[in-house]
């Protein structure tokens, strides 16, 4: 047995959308041909599409791998049990118009993975028809041993409490707390977790690829930089021993037994790859006058819909950041939206709720579901000194789409559901007009 993906393990190349290349063994990759009669020390080369061939250059996804064995070389795969998976279109509850806010995931009592500690709240959209994305959480205690990939869609994971390392085909992530990682559809992985838990939030995305906004009128600079993007270095396993491969297909999980590692890429080349970035490095852009922006300046990924300016799905960010503007109320106002949010909280609090919504919580607000700041945060704002205070010691997040959400049977049962969330708007007084 040799195991080289240890060696490499903190080493990373950068630049989102870049054509990167990384080669565990000096010579492994082939120079001016992708796929040679043969290629170096007898690997076998392998292209993985992440978009249809015949995309424009601009959106053409693809990587060459060079590996020890041929990814086909597996057995039939047979059905496993879905656990609490699930996916888009899922109809086991009506799709509610209500606001609702879980506390987080208790921690587990028995040993359990990134696989047996996910939990799917809710879904919009069709995963075979590719648009929509569903949100989960996962909580574990232990690391993988088998090894997971996503044929549906690709996994943007926000860790909230614990860090973890992605160990991936292209080589291996280390992500914590404040950071995010991407894993392209259909890209081989497993998680291993330090310490006594890991706990996180997943956006499963059915649509385009997560890319970065457009800048518009904000110009050549500010929210997230290319250059920030983190790819891993080639780190194979060279690994003989039974493994286990776990995909997600149709909605379904699906299990195959090889008798070796699947993470076995020697070098690659590509611009399709799984990527980390640090939230700490978005440039926040705000006013510096009166009123505040839409939420959408504080979008770090967008999948592009069929609809020019309207997203399958967006991630965005409530980072630290500081508040100027001048009569003004500036926490998120009351509002209505075409779409669909679920928020995250990472660490501290969130300057439009004063209690109840917890790191590892979540909420949702379907689309043109009246929402807002609690009593408390709007009594606050009105009454606040309008004098430059910067936001600190929170980290919010928000996975928007404009597909409708449809919580599952587990999120509708769970323990940590808030029944008495709508409580928080009833003691508004009413405005006085004469």
């Amino acid at each position: 047995m040799n195991d080289r993906a240890s060696a490499n393990a903190l080493k990373y190349l950068s630049g989102f959308g870049a054509h990167l290349e990384s080669e565990a063994v000096a010579g492994a990759l082939p120079v001016g041909r992708n796929s040679p009669q043969k290629a170096p020390f007898g690997l076998y080369a392998e292209q993985l599409s992440g978009s249809a061939f015949t995309m424009p250059r601009a959106q053409n996804l693809r990587s060459w791998l060079y590996r020890l064995r041929p990814s086909a070389m597996h057995p039939a795969f047979a059905r496993i049990d879905d656990g609490a998976w699930r996916t888009a279109p899922c109809r086991e509850v009506e799709c509610p118009p209500n606001r609702l806010r879980w506390a987080p995931l208790p921690a587990p009592a028995k040993p359990t993975d990134f696989i047996a500690g996910w939990v799917t709240l809710a879904t919009g959209g069709d995963a075979r028809a590719q648009h929509g994305a569903g949100v989960h959480l996962y909580c574990a205690n232990r690391s993988m041993e088998r090894v997971f990939h996503d044929a549906d869609g690709e996994l943007l994971l926000v860790p909230q409490e614990g860090r973890i390392t992605l160990a991936t085909e292209f080589g291996r992530l280390e992500v914590a707390p404040g950071e995010v990682g991407v894993v392209p559809r259909g890209i081989r992985f497993r998680v291993e977790i330090e310490g006594a838990i890991a706990r996180g939030y997943a956006c499963e995305n059915y649509g385009a690829p997560f890319r970065l906004p457009e800048l518009g009128p904000i110009g050549s600079n500010g929210l997230a930089s290319p250059r920030d993007f983190l790819a891993p270095v080639a780190a194979y396993e060279d690994v003989d021993r039974p493994t286990e491969l776990v995909t997600r297909f149709g909605g379904r999980l699906w299990s195959a037994a090889l008798d070796h590692s699947p993470l076995d890429v020697v070098a690659w080349h590509g611009n399709y790859w799984p990527y980390k970035y640090d939230l700490a490095r978005f440039n926040t852009i705000n006013t510096v006058s009166f009123d505040h922006p839409d939420p959408s300046i504080f979008t770090v990924l967008t999948s592009a819909s069929d609809t020019p300016g309207m997203a399958n799905v967006d991630f965005v960010i409530f980072p630290p950041r500081w508040m100027v503007a001048e009569d003004t109320f500036r926490p998120p106002w009351f509002h209505r939206n075409v779409m669909s949010e679920f928020m995250g909280l990472v660490h501290g609090e969130y300057d439009a709720k004063a209690g109840g919504f917890a790191p590892g919580g979540a909420s949702l607000h379907n689309c043109m579901s009246g929402h807002g700041p609690d009593q408390a945060s709007y009594d606050k704002a009105v009454a606040a000194e309008l004098k430059p205070v910067k936001i600190e010691n929170t980290l919010a997040f928000m996975f928007e789409t404009r597909a409708p959400i449809r919580t599952t049977e587990w999120a509708r049962t769970s323990p940590t559901m808030q029944l008495d969330y709508d409580d928080v708007w009833t003691g508004f007084e009413k405005g006085r007009v004469r």
